[in-house]
């Protein structure tokens, strides 16, 4: 796996080759993936089917396979693209899919942001959906610090009403049987996957309707 190599802001991250920058209107919930393809692999089918399911606006940063290029969440500023401009000014909620990596911990999803009744919200859909073994972690005290997605200046919180950043492990995201990602170049999904996405599609359809 390529080192991961940092960049300073967001138009050096879309003018590299091969990043692809998407943006698919819709309602006035918005579900996003900064650092899909391959830097957070998965994160990307996550948002746009969450998207899809539910009518919610999607915005994705795709990076090419062995592309593992890094900008902060809090350097994606919407003044530096007309496409998150457009995507932040059309919605109110964000929910934003990342994904991490810790060695002493494979099996915890965490929900942060800064919308924390919505927070909530989410982790009782996915709980009810999730296989044994998963944890969904929604008290901020128990989310490692750089993990919360608090910040400001973070585009799921630039909103109204802010949203909540979904952190996936990479249990999730990995195919075992496949020995690989799931989704990428033909590998099937994993079923965890799939069980992910029914409960965040569920609990932002929910949400949507006004039956939080």
């Amino acid at each position: 796996m390529n080192p991961v190599q940092r960049v300073p802001d967001l138009p050096t991250l879309l003018g590299l080759p091969g990043v692809e920058e998407e943006f698919v209107p819709g309602s006035s919930i918005g579900v996003c993936a900064l650092h899909g393809g391959g830097l957070e692999r998965a994160t990307e089918v996550v948002a746009r089917e969450v998207a899809e399911r539910t009518g919610a606006s999607y915005y994705g940063v795709v990076q090419p396979d062995g592309s593992r290029h890094h900008l902060s969440s809090t350097r994606f500023d919407p003044d530096d693209s007309r496409r998150l401009a457009a995507f932040l000014d059309r919605v109110d909620h964000v929910v934003s899919v990342h994904g991490y990596g810790r060695d002493d911990d494979f099996f915890a999803v965490l929900l942060g942001g800064t919308n924390r009744p919505f927070a909530h919200h989410l982790a009782g859909h996915v709980r009810g959906t999730l296989p044994g073994g998963y944890r969904v972690v929604d008290d901020l005290a128990e989310i490692p610090r750089r993990l919360r997605g608090i910040h400001p200046r973070n585009p799921v919180n630039r909103t109204r009403h802010g949203g909540v950043q979904v952190e996936l492990p990479p249990s999730i995201r990995w195919n075992v049987d496949a020995h690989d990602w799931s989704d990428r170049d033909g590998t099937p999904r994993a079923p965890q996957l799939d069980d992910l996405i029914d409960g965040l599609a569920t609990g932002v359809a929910d949400w949507g309707n006004g039956t939080p």
